[in-house]
């Protein structure tokens, strides 16, 4: 079954306009190097390896840091499928929105090194046209937010209509 999910790419959606061009969303928190041998099926997994090593790097972060930073990084790496849907907010009161088709890549020395390919559909969805609950939890703090339960409104607000 599809998800649905909005992504900040980047702090305040700096690289949003870059994702969009370059057909990608990505993490980076810090997380160094090609994670695709720590990509367990389990998230609890990846982080009990992962969250030792992000706090050896990041010492003056509390532990519940260091889980935000590798669970996010584990569900856009990992947790995403292809076929979901992701609403990624531009910055100017815009979402742009995509099919994840790929599986995740390593780009070194990029922004949002942890990446997924993405098939952006070409109109954005104005922030305006969401029900004030889907803008309540699109707006929700955090890197990665499961919005699956506003499918329904989210695929009419693809094809055009408000909810």
């Amino acid at each position: 079954m599809k998800a649905y999910y909005r992504i900040m790419l980047g702090a305040k959606s700096l690289y949003a306009e870059e994702c969009y061009k370059g057909g990608f969303i990505g993490s980076d928190f810090d997380i160094k190097g090609d994670l695709t041998k720590s990509l367990y099926e389990n998230w609890r997994e990846f982080n009990k390896e992962q969250i030792p090593l992000w706090i050896l790097n990041h010492p003056e972060k509390s532990k519940v840091s260091a889980g935000l930073a590798c669970g996010f990084t584990w569900t856009i790496a990992k947790g995403i499928q292809n076929g979901d849907i992701v609403i990624c907010p531009n910055g100017q009161s815009e979402y742009y929105v995509g099919e994840v088709v790929g599986s995740y890549y390593y780009s070194e020395n990029s922004i949002l090194p942890h990446r997924r390919k993405v098939n952006w559909f070409t109109n954005t969805i104005s922030r305006q046209a969401f029900s004030e609950a889907l803008k309540n939890s699109s707006g929700s703090i955090g890197t990665v937010s499961n919005v699956s339960k506003y499918a329904e409104e989210i695929e009419a607000l693809i094809l055009g209509n408000k909810p």
